[in-house]
């Protein structure tokens, strides 16, 4: 069983990951409702886990995940503005 702290400290960054993923899912190409519903899925089976490093390796997972959805969105924003500006 964790200590009381680590399981309050984790909580509290899976509780940020998950609003954070569920703000930017949001724009996710397939749409904001098969992000979440999918997104849901993945706490929902991941719930049991109470390793320390399990826990650890699964929030560095998912800020990865949140990092990679940036950089998609970046490139398609990018992509926009470069077809409104240039003919190619």
């Amino acid at each position: 069983r964790l200590p009381v702290s680590t399981s309050r400290r984790s909580s509290a960054l899976l509780s940020e990951l998950e609003s954070k993923l569920l703000y930017l899912g949001r724009e996710y190409p397939k749409g904001g409702d098969y992000f979440r519903d999918r997104l849901r899925a993945a706490f929902a089976r991941n719930k049991a886990v109470e390793d320390p490093e399990q826990i650890k390796a699964l929030i560095a997972r998912g800020e990865y995940v949140a990092r990679e959805l940036e950089a998609l969105y970046y490139l398609r924003k990018y992509r926009a503005m470069k077809k409104r500006y240039y003919e190619d």
